[in-house]
């Protein structure tokens, strides 16, 4: 697998008025995650399949003597999985929730740019009423004039899908 290193030691936000995101395709949607989340991307490749876990982890990778199990993000979303490409990558994230923290890979299309956005660029999540989840979704930012849906990436799953996903790892170690 070749690694990109995203170097989060150097990397600031500057006076609390900007934040980086990476932006990334999922589908033909753009989405950001805050840059301090991630720790680094690789390439997408030797997905283990695991058993009888939940459809939308794909499995898991050996990062470098760990196991790190891998989301399929986009399954995640909608339900269906998109074709894995020479773009698709895996953003290897730490995730903390309550007093859960572990490592996780997401799958995503293609991995496009890091943006700083300052934060009166960023409305609120929408409020869709209370048939549709949108907890997921820590803002909409304004970039170029079009919107970027900003992800709170502990949301994306749930804490029983987190320990599930925690589960993985140590089932496989």
């Amino acid at each position: 697998m070749q690694e990109i290193d995203i170097d989060t030691e150097g990397l600031s936000v500057s006076s609390g008025d900007s934040a980086q995101y990476l932006t990334f395709i999922l589908g033909s949607k753009v989405y950001g995650l805050e840059i301090l989340n991630i720790k680094e991307i690789i390439e997408y490749g030797d997905v283990t399949d695991v058993p009888m876990m939940p459809d939308f982890i794909s499995g898991v990778i050996n990062l470098r003597g760990s196991v790190v199990p891998v989301i399929d993000l986009s399954k995640r979303f909608t339900g269906k999985s998109t074709p894995h490409t020479k773009r698709t990558s895996i953003i290897i994230l730490e995730v903390t929730n309550e007093d859960l923290r572990i490592e996780v890979g997401v799958t995503v299309d293609m991995v496009n740019e890091v943006l700083d956005i300052h934060e009166n660029d960023i409305e609120p999540s929408p409020d869709l009423g209370s048939q549709i989840q949108t907890s997921f979704i820590c803002g909409m930012a304004k970039v170029e004039g079009k919107l970027l849906i900003l992800l709170d990436i502990k949301n994306v799953l749930s804490v029983d899908e987190l320990s599930q996903v925690g589960g993985v790892q140590s089932m496989v170690t």
